[in-house]
């Protein structure tokens, strides 16, 4: 870990640099009529850094440019959170298929290494409902015990496996404000709207799980792991319900992970990736010129074309 906060302090340096001087005068940018401060969490990568899986000593980031509604926003700072403590929900989607019990050991394992002073809450969805294992403790070694297999028996009726995640998200209410993130093991296949392409893709229960993790500053990070349904049904089910899940992790700054409609030989990989996320995460604030209560699209760019930044595509202003 030491390692890994260092190499996040020297790509500190070069992404700060102009953003200190803000926070000089008389007046604190924060009291400025007008104006109100967002801050956001960011990752920070190079380009070939992600085909690479591995982190470089020293990225050059040049200047960030900060985007609300298209209108560009003035940086306040950029911190390092790589020794911020932060909150995950471990939720399992309680009828995937018997194969993904094959992988509690190495996800038990990733609960194991996470960083000192972690907190880890374990649930399993169904129905709408959450069963909690473990609530929110930093107890690592007690978190990974309280997995169990899923019961893999297919769901009758309509099911979401979005509709859990404003429950999840409620649980965070009395967690430290800082990072915060969901590890979602779904097929993402939502049928209450019926099994056709749109209401997959576009279904309300998604839409709100999106609000309620932008709301409260939550990454969900989507790993695809099929139940009997998308296992044996259409192909066509199963791509649309990966894209589901794509759109829950694009839109609230996480990352989606799978590999064809079939289940995953190992999530290791995946964990590789999501370590490499979670060590280059940084928190941005800057000035909102927006008042408005509402939602609010925001992006974030570099000058250096080979680096590329995941954030929140957007946040809800209350």
């Amino acid at each position: 870990m030491l390692a890994v906060v260092k190499k996040a302090s020297l790509l500190l340096v070069a992404i700060v640099t102009g953003a200190a001087a803000i926070t000089t005068g008389a007046q604190t940018p924060t009291q400025r009529p007008g104006v109100r401060p967002v801050t956001i969490p960011i990752s920070i990568f190079t380009k070939q850094e992600l085909r690479d899986g591995q982190t470089e000593e020293y990225v050059q980031a040049n200047r960030l440019i900060v985007k609300e509604d298209n209108d560009e926003q003035e940086i306040l700072s950029i911190r390092s959170v790589s020794d911020s403590p932060m909150s995950i929900a471990i939720v399992i989607q309680d009828d995937l298929t018997n194969n993904f019990n094959l992988q509690l050991k190495d996800i038990a394992q990733f609960i194991r290494d996470l960083p000192r002073g972690t907190r880890v809450m374990v649930a399993y969805a169904r129905s709408g409902s959450i069963q909690v294992r473990q609530k929110f403790s930093d107890d690592r070694e007690a978190a990974a015990a309280s997995l169990r297999i899923v019961t893999a028996n297919a769901s009758s009726g309509p099911r979401s496996p979005y509709s859990s995640i404003e429950e999840v998200t409620s649980r965070f209410e009395a967690m430290p404000a800082g990072r915060r993130a969901i590890l979602l093991f779904s097929d993402g296949l939502d049928t209450t709207g019926g099994l056709n392409l749109a209401s997959i893709s576009q279904s309300f229960d998604l839409d709100q799980a999106i609000l309620k993790s932008q709301r409260r500053s939550i990454a969900v990070y989507s790993f695809y792991s099929p139940t009997a349904v998308t296992e044996r049904g259409s192909s066509l089910f199963s791509l649309g319900a990966q894209g589901a899940l794509q759109k829950l992790s694009d839109e609230t700054g996480g990352r989606a992970f799978f590999s064809g409609s079939q289940a995953p030989v190992s999530f290791l990989p995946y964990f590789k990736d999501l370590n490499l996320s979670l060590n280059r995460q940084f928190a941005l604030t800057y000035l909102s010129t927006h008042m408005k209560k509402g939602y609010h699209k925001v992006s974030v760019t570099s000058t250096n074309p080979e680096v590329k930044i995941e954030h929140p595509r957007g946040y809800y202003h209350r």
